[in-house]
């Protein structure tokens, strides 16, 4: 069964509800028949990278708070993620555009490494501070998911997969998504924000309920295995 989410990198609540999803998964038990896919979403496509300014600051520029309600805010976000295992280091986060770092999380979905370089993205914004917006920042990550340096530069030195992020967020709109982290199970039930984990576990049952439905799973006896050949013809 398939999982799309609709996400973007610089949304705090974005890694915190997919902290609040993998509890979910952790104890389901056909977690293994779970397929999740990362679909890019920008809450804004036109921020100009200045690396000069803070979040916070650029927060109380944008949004008309002082810096002292920014900082509140930060702070009630930060513990929020603390409470998932998550480490906020909103002091360091940096202004960034977020489009680079969507095409290469596009290109890595078709290299099998989707979920670790989303993974790795949310931990350097969040976490360490980095330029998810500067391209060598983003080949180093890269690489340390499993990425090849030369295909990676390709990418991010053409306009390549920008059509890809284009669709996804066309996509949002037709399915009335609004606001990001945005959860939809088998293209049947949605999960808009970072739900409680209650909420994923009640959501992922009854999908996977009417899932089955049509798609049925086939259970295999308890016991060892039994004596059977295989199709190169060994037999035991």
């Amino acid at each position: 069964m398939k999982i799309e989410i609709w996400s973007d990198i610089m949304c705090p609540f974005c890694y915190i509800g997919k902290r609040r999803l993998e509890s979910a998964l952790e104890n389901f038990e056909y977690k293994n028949h779970i397929e999740i896919v990362w679909k890019s979403f920008l809450l804004n496509p036109d921020m100009k990278t200045d690396t000069s300014k803070s979040t916070a600051e650029y927060l109380a520029e944008t949004k008309g708070w002082s810096l002292e309600q920014t900082h509140q805010i930060t702070n009630q976000v930060t513990e929020m993620a603390g409470g998932e295992g998550l480490v906020y280091n909103m002091d360091k986060t940096v202004v960034a555009n977020a489009k680079n770092a969507h095409r290469l999380l596009q290109l890595s979905k078709t290299l099998g490494k989707g979920d670790e370089m989303k993974e790795r993205l949310l931990k350097a914004y969040f976490t360490e501070g980095k330029n998810i917006d500067d391209f060598a920042t983003l080949v180093s990550l890269a690489e340390e998911v499993g990425l090849g340096k030369e295909r990676v530069e390709t990418c991010l030195n053409s306009n390549e997969f920008a059509e890809n992020v284009e669709q996804d967020i066309l996509e949002s709109r037709q399915i009335g998504v609004r606001g990001v982290p945005f959860f939809v199970l088998d293209r049947k039930f949605g999960i808009s924000g970072a739900q409680p984990v209650e909420v994923f576990e009640d959501t992922l049952n009854k999908a996977w309920a009417d899932f089955v439905k049509e798609n049925p799973i086939l259970q295999m006896e308890n016991g060892d295995q039994g004596n059977a050949c295989d199709m190169d013809g060994n037999c035991d």
